[in-house]
């Protein structure tokens, strides 16, 4: 068994970079691209919602549970459907996300009530809330798939991959919501509700339209291999998708400035490293937060397109950084039996931070000149706390999944073991 494990899994490191790996990146980034949609699209129709319901200003705290309940969904998602990947497979669990996803993004569009105002705005939180539990179930399932799927050569490259399809999610909200607007600008004042429930609901449309190939790609190779103990069916699966003859040992016998913050780091992660980007990234991050702190009230008298800037070039060494690097290694390090589990806690105290975020800054309108500059440097020394701990993680560049986390040296013994007994001429007889 061991033997033909290690048989199906060198297959699998050496693998050319073909079709089926790029397909497996859209697949699994469309699921990344329907997530960005819908964190981003709501933040669009806020205001909207506040002139439908609530005379023309959203209350600050009806704002800050608006935009925030999906992230609160998300972190027990990420828990819950990290732990079910690891227990019953990446593959189902996976098509579960992808339908919940699919579900509360056309209930969200169809939140309504007897009672208008703040039970739609509940009924909408609701949807939401399990809309994000289905988006934090897909951030671990997503990026243990690629891991698993990628060749030794390119890994951290594809799972970037996997994560730029963030921006282009973002991208997408902002032009469907414009495209929207326009074509309810000359409408009546009252078809302003169609608006932001469209815009909502359009996020069920890339999550249908992968659900097919999601449900065509077969159970990961190494969860077949390592946790499901199926050496055979894992070399059948490899076989049926990759260019490439893989059996198992018993048969060989007889025979693109924010989208670019993104995808510098798919150019460079498998040439710098994870750890060296995260900690370029935390670094630069905090000189140009200090640059925007220490003369923040300058920007908004004389300055204000020198913010911007600064402000673009730091979001840019967040993404070629921590923002994509922390998807990146917890798909790595972590051994098979565990690596959906953990890339879902990773990623919960993620998301427990942006809550936190949300829920400080959306406090902040009283005077922002003062907090916000407060903040900032708030922020520098989070950046300082994240660089100090970066410098504890083993760097997984250029090295088999297996070698990073042990695996290879459990296997190894039970081959040589094996080894030793054939060359005894010690036959094991079934009892």
């Amino acid at each position: 068994m061991a033997r033909s494990q290690l048989r199906v899994l060198h297959a699998l490191y050496v693998a050319r970079t073909q079709l089926y790996h790029f397909m497996a990146i859209v697949i699994a980034g469309m699921g990344f691209f329907t997530d960005a949609y819908d964190f981003f699209a709501i933040s669009l129709v806020t205001d909207l919602i506040g002139y439908q319901y609530y005379q023309g200003h959203t209350p600050r705290e009806i704002s800050a549970a608006i935009n925030g309940i999906a992230l609160c969904g998300a972190v027990p998602g990420m828990l819950v459907f990290g732990w079910l990947g690891d227990k019953m497979g990446r593959k189902r669990i996976y098509g579960v996300t992808l339908v919940l996803m699919v579900v509360t993004s056309l209930a969200s569009g169809l939140s309504f009530s007897k009672r208008v105002g703040k039970n739609v705005v509940t009924v909408l939180c609701f949807f939401r809330f399990w809309l994000g539990v289905g988006i934090g179930g897909d951030y671990p399932l997503s990026a243990t798939i690629m891991s698993e799927y990628a060749n030794q050569r390119r890994r951290g490259a594809f799972i970037a991959a996997v994560f730029a399809m963030q921006g282009f999610g973002n991208l997408a909200a902002g032009i469907v919501g414009m495209v929207v607007s326009a074509a309810f600008m000359n409408s009546a004042t009252s078809n302003a509700d169609f608006v932001w429930r469209i815009v909502l609901m359009f996020g069920a449309v890339p999550a249908t339209l992968t659900y097919y190939w999601r449900m065509k790609m077969p159970e990961t190779v190494r969860y077949t291999a390592l946790v499901a103990k199926d050496a055979k069916k894992a070399a059948s699966d490899m076989s049926a998708v990759l260019n490439m003859d893989i059996v198992p040992e018993d048969e060989a016998v007889n025979q693109l400035a924010r989208r670019t913050s993104y995808f510098f780091t798919v150019a460079f992660v498998d040439r710098i490293g994870r750890v060296r980007i995260q900690l370029l990234g935390f670094t630069m991050m905090s000189v140009f937060i200090i640059g925007l702190a220490v003369p923040y009230h300058q920007y908004w008298t004389k300055h204000k397109y020198g913010f911007a800037v600064m402000y673009g070039i730091t979001t840019f060494f967040a993404n070629f950084g921590p923002n994509t690097t922390t998807f990146i290694i917890p798909a790595e390090i972590f051994p098979a039996r565990l690596r959906s589990t953990c890339h879902g806690i990773s990623g919960a105290f993620g998301k427990i931070g942006a809550i936190i975020g949300i829920g400080v800054f959306g406090f902040l309108h009283t005077d922002p000149e003062k907090h916000v500059r407060s903040m900032l440097f708030v922020l520098v020394g989070c950046n300082l706390v994240g660089l100090v701990f970066t410098l504890l993680l083993p760097e997984s560049k250029g090295m088999a999944l297996e070698q990073i986390t042990g695996e290879m040296e459990e296997l190894q013994p039970q081959q040589d073991a094996a080894a030793v007994a054939a060359a005894e001429c010690i036959h094991v007889v079934p009892v």
